[in-house]
């Protein structure tokens, strides 16, 4: 704890000085006994749903895994990596929660930041892939012809090393991770940003290679699948029922994918607002209570996806059957 205090005292701003290192015990809860006891309820009933929707999915997966689709095993990684942060870093929090302070110190805490930074890194990469594999493939058809399962499996080796290099990035001098404001919580040292230039850039490099880029190229590939949807939906009636078929499901994978990255982004977007106030806005002057509103919110964000699966699954079953039963009864006419 003192080491830590003479290196931000040694820092080109020693006026500034961060919320855990201003009281003793920066661990200790500042929320309401109550407000934590609600918050651990709804972190267990967040992390039971997640685990058990996200394990459910990997499991339906592995039963045909050798059958699944390039964008389909993206979506197995993503399930993956929800699964992960619910596994890995959600009793944690919920633990701390409910003992009304953060139970596992500095080294827990550090384990608990990158733990959360590496999985929703990696979960946010992934839809950029999956986003970037629904581009090429409905507006550049020829993409699709070369695109195998093994080029899956490189783009998830890919996807596995940029998480764990940005995660990794704090401990070597550069950054940290540290407690949340309200204590029973840790993420990002995005104080470091009042504190010096190095912090400064630490931070900015964390929020464009692992929010801004990402979050571009994905806006950048739905806006051009729906302009190519619009223009090409006339274009694809005149063709025979396999290429029908083929188009139905591209739809189905775009859909899944367009709304696994919307809820994502929703669940994600006010921590990271609230998150960059607390780094370039004016130090601790984001009330307590209101910080810990969009830290719940983004925990929330692995349970969205499995259900998201099961309405796509079900609405396609639907009209599936539903078309099935008009060729028949065509048929039978005839």
């Amino acid at each position: 704890m003192s080491g830590m205090a003479s290196d931000h005292n040694n820092s080109s701003q020693e006026e500034y000085i961060p919320h855990y290192l201003q009281r003793e015990d920066p661990f200790a809860s500042k929320l309401s006994r109550e407000a934590d006891i609600i918050a651990g309820f709804y972190l267990t009933i967040i992390g039971i749903l997640s685990t058990l929707g996200n394990g459910y999915v990997i499991f339906m997966s592995s039963k045909r895994k050798k059958k699944l689709r390039p964008a389909e095993i993206m979506t197995v990684n993503l399930a993956v990596c929800d699964l992960g942060i619910s596994v890995v870093g959600k009793p944690f929090s919920i633990i701390s929660f409910f003992s009304h302070r953060w139970m596992f110190g500095w080294i827990g805490c550090r384990w608990y930041g990158w733990a959360g930074f590496f999985f929703g890194c990696g979960s946010l990469i992934t839809m950029t892939a999956v986003s970037l594999d629904r581009y090429l493939k409905i507006c550049h058809l020829s993409y699709g012809t070369w695109l195998k399962r093994h080029h899956a499996f490189i783009c998830l080796a890919v996807i596995w090393a940029y998480a764990t290099f940005w995660a990794t990035v704090p401990f070597a001098g550069v950054g940290n991770y540290a407690p949340e404001p309200f204590g029973t919580s840790c993420t990002l040292d995005w104080w470091l940003a009042q504190a010096s230039v190095a912090g400064q850039a630490f931070v900015l490099s964390i929020l464009f290679f692992c929010l801004l880029f990402p979050t571009a190229v994905i806006v950048f590939s739905y806006v051009k699948i729906i302009l190519k949807v619009k223009s090409s939906t006339k274009e694809v009636a005149h063709y025979d029922t396999r290429i029908q078929n083929s188009h139905i499901l591209e739809m189905k994978l775009t859909k899944v994918a367009m709304l696994v990255c919307a809820g994502f982004l929703i669940a994600w977007i006010p921590y990271a607002v609230v998150s960059v106030w607390s780094a370039f806005g004016r130090p601790d002057s984001v009330p307590i209570y209101f910080s810990v509103i969009p830290t719940l919110l983004a925990k929330s964000a692995a349970m969205y996806n499995p259900i998201i699966y099961q309405v796509i699954d079900c609405k396609f079953a639907c009209c599936r059957s539903g078309g099935l039963k008009a060729k028949s009864s065509l048929k039978k006419s005839r």
